[in-house]
C-alpha cells in the first residue's frame, strides 16, 4: 500500500504565483488524496510533487516553446476554465490551425488513470507529453529541440535546479515536472463530493435522489464512481465519422476493439462539451438521446446496450432523463475551474532563488 496521503505535502512553504487573482494559497499542500477516493495509480515515489517541480510543471504547461513555431502550448488545447480541454471545438486545433481527428480529453483526476488518450495508447503519464509535442497536427516539434530551446532560455536552467538540484535540463525531468502540474489537477470538491463525505449542510435535492438511483441502475457500470469512469474502453454505438477512427483496435490490433474508446469521466460535464471522442454532440441533451434512441449497432457494440427484448440503448423516461440530467449537475466543481493555482503563470520578470 502507497502512503499517498503525505507523499509530496510541503507543509508550511510560502506559495507564489504572479497571474490571476489576488485570493492565492498561503501555503503548497501538495498532492493529496481525496477521502472518498481510491489509492492513486501513479507512482509517486518516483516523481514526488514538490513546490518547485509544480511550478516548474505549471511553467511548462504554459509554455509555446514546446512547438515548432513557438506558437502552440499544453493550455492552448487544455483550457483551465473548459476542465483543461478544449471548449467549444469538436476536435483539436494545433500549430498553424492545423485540425486533429478527436477532442482533447479533460486533464483532470490523471493520478488514478492506467491509460491516457481515448485509445489508451500511452501507459505512463511522464510520457504523454510525447504525443503531443511530436504530433504534425499539435506541436510538431521534437523533444531534443524542445530541450535545446529550454537550455538557451535564461530562466529554466534555474528553475529546473530549483526543482531537480542542478540546472541540467533532460527529457525525464522535462516530463516529470509536467507530471507534477497535471497530478495536481484534481477534482474533488463537487456536490456530490461534499455529499458522500456528509459534509455539513450537503443534500441532494429530490430530483437528483432520484436521478442518483437511476444512475446506478443504468450509468454506473460504465461511469463508476468516484472517478465517474471505469477506465475501460467501449463500443458505445456511434456512426462511424468520416475519418473512420476506429479507436482502440488502432492499439491493440485486436478487432473486437474497432470503434471502442475510453469510457470518459463525467466530472465537469457543463465544462468540457461538445461531447465524444469527435466532439459530435454539442449538449448534455443530445448525448442522453443518443443513449436513448440513436445508438448504432455492430458486431462490437458492447453487450450492456442490448436490452432482452432485443432494443438497443438505456431505457429511459423524460421524467428519468430530468431527473438524471439534475444529479449530473452535482458533477461539476466550479472551483476546480476557477482555482487560481492552476492559472497560467507570468512568463516575465521571474525571480529564482
Amino acid at each position: 500500500m502507497k502512503k499517498l496521503c503525505v507523499l509530496g505535502i510541503l507543509v508550511g512553504l510560502v506559495f507564489a504565483c504572479k497571474k490571476g487573482s489576488d485570493v492565492l494559497p498561503d501555503v503548497f499542500a501538495g498532492f493529496t488524496n481525496p477521502a472518498n477516493f481510491p489509492e492513486p495509480e501513479y507512482d509517486f515515489s518516483r516523481n514526488p510533487v514538490t513546490e518547485a517541480g509544480f511550478e516548474l510543471g505549471k511553467r511548462l504547461f504554459y509554455e509555446p516553446r514546446l512547438s515548432r513555431n513557438n506558437t502552440i502550448a499544453c493550455g492552448s488545447c487544455h483550457i483551465q476554465s473548459a476542465s483543461f480541454t478544449h471548449h467549444g471545438h469538436d476536435v483539436s486545433h494545433g500549430i498553424d490551425d492545423r485540425l486533429g481527428t478527436r477532442n482533447p480529453m479533460p486533464i483532470v483526476n490523471l493520478a488514478w488513470q492506467r491509460e491516457f488518450f481515448w485509445d489508451g495508447g500511452v501507459f505512463d503519464l511522464d510520457l504523454s507529453p510525447v504525443n503531443a509535442i511530436t504530433s504534425p497536427v499539435e506541436m510538431d516539434e521534437t523533444v531534443p529541440n524542445v530541450i535545446r530551446k529550454l537550455r538557451e532560455h535564461p530562466d529554466y536552467p534555474a528553475l529546473f535546479k530549483k526543482a531537480f538540484g542542478t540546472e541540467e535540463i533532460t527529457d525525464a525531468r522535462l516530463f516529470k515536472a509536467l507530471s507534477q502540474f497535471m497530478l495536481m489537477a484534481v477534482s474533488a470538491d463537487t456536490k456530490y463530493d461534499k455529499v458522500m463525505r456528509n459534509e455539513e449542510g450537503a443534500a441532494f435535492t429530490e430530483a437528483e435522489k432520484k436521478g442518483y438511483v437511476f444512475f446506478k441502475q443504468r450509468c454506473a457500470t460504465c461511469h463508476s464512481e468516484p472517478l465517474f469512469t471505469d477506465r475501460s474502453y467501449r463500443n458505445n454505438g456511434l456512426q462511424p465519422n468520416r475519418v473512420n477512427d476506429i479507436g482502440r483496435d488502432s492499439v491493440t490490433l485486436n478487432p473486437r476493439d474497432r470503434y471502442a474508446f475510453k469510457v470518459p469521466s463525467l466530472r465537469n460535464w457543463q465544462y468540457t462539451a461538445p461531447y465524444m471522442h469527435d466532439g459530435r454532440f454539442l449538449t448534455l441533451n443530445r448525448v442522453l438521446e443518443h443513449y436513448r434512441s440513436g445508438m448504432v449497432d455492430s458486431e462490437t457494440l458492447d453487450p450492456i446496450f442490448r436490452q432482452p427484448d432485443g432494443r438497443i440503448g438505456i431505457p429511459m423516461t423524460d421524467e428519468e432523463k430530468e431527473n438524471l440530467m439534475a444529479f449530473l449537475q452535482t458533477l461539476n466543481d466550479r472551483e476546480f475551474v476557477t482555482n487560481p493555482l492552476f492559472a497560467e503563470p507570468e512568463m516575465g520578470g521571474l525571480i529564482v532563488n
